[in-house]
């Protein structure tokens, strides 16, 4: 019994790292550019659901979609202000600019929150829930039904729909999207809506796990960035599988070793598979996956 819960906080902690993953991969190759202030993105979807818990009395349910909706926001005005005036030039001006931005999100979540970690409330209440004989906390069984039901949409609306398909032509060619007639901007800041709602989503989750504390996004960019550089840069289906598998190894190492030994495994095991494998485990030995 104790074996299944570990192994199913591991899967939802792998859940909650496959959406940071995915907005970041979808914002790579929407902008060619790495958005540096996704991390804190995640953290603001932690704090934004904070207060709208704490000033608007917001049930839990409710938070979802008010917190996917100001992320959506936000990641539009991250495009129209830090990525799509700089789209055309080298991508290190792209690199400083959400540096910057990330920078901004962070300073200003430590002065609306006084520098002090807060919880987010339970999605689906504290407690757990008889399945099968183990008990399931709710939190994990929110993120892994909130989880793969927001990685299946976006699949849907990718693979399935018109918008989605206008969203990938412009990742694989701007220049010959635009040829075509396609509205560059208007689908690459479409793209950064979905990343962030899909950051702000797992900041919501994770933010009760883990608390919201302002420095946090540092450390989600760094694992959003792991998951994209083992997968494959630029895959989206390796971007996931590899984000799954750090929350897994992530949440069953440090029950058996402890945090310490854990993380430590954990980048020696990422140098020694980008040193067998550069390309990633997904990825193509030359270019760039799409």
């Amino acid at each position: 019994m104790i074996a299944a819960q570990l192994l199913l906080n591991a899967v939802a902690l792998g859940m909650a790292y496959a959406l940071i993953a995915l907005g970041f991969v979808l914002a790579l190759n929407a902008a060619g550019a790495v958005n540096f202030a996704h991390g804190d993105l995640v953290v603001l979807g932690g704090g934004v659901a904070v207060a709208l818990a704490f000033h608007l009395a917001a049930p839990a349910w409710l938070l979802v979609p008010l917190v996917l909706l100001v992320l959506g926001a936000v990641g539009v005005l991250a495009a129209r202000v830090a990525i799509l005036p700089l789209v055309d030039r080298p991508p290190e001006t792209t690199f400083v600019a959400t540096i910057a931005l990330a920078a901004i999100v962070e300073h200003a979540l430590t002065l609306a929150m006084a520098g002090a970690p807060a919880t987010v409330p339970a999605v689906a209440g504290a407690g757990a829930v008889q399945v099968l004989g183990v008990a399931v906390g709710r939190q994990q069984l929110a993120i892994l039904v909130l989880g793969g039901a927001a990685i299946l949409l976006v699949w849907l609306l990718l693979e399935r729909s018109w918008i989605g398909m206008r969203m990938r032509a412009v990742a694989m060619d701007r220049t010959m999207a635009r040829a075509v007639g396609i509205p560059a901007g208007r689908y690459i800041a479409a793209t950064f809506a979905l990343s962030g709602a899909l950051a702000g989503l797992a900041g919501l989750l994770l933010g009760h796990q883990f608390l919201v504390s302002p420095t946090q996004g540092a450390g989600y960019m760094l694992k959003a960035y792991i998951a994209v550089a083992l997968g494959g840069w630029g895959s989206v289906p390796g971007a996931l599988l590899a984000a799954l598998g750090i929350g897994a190894f992530e949440s069953l190492a440090s029950a058996w070793v402890g945090d310490a030994w854990a993380q430590g495994a954990l980048y020696v095991g990422v140098i020694a598979t980008l040193a067998l494998r550069p390309q990633g485990l997904f990825g193509e030995p030359a270019g760039r996956r799409v």
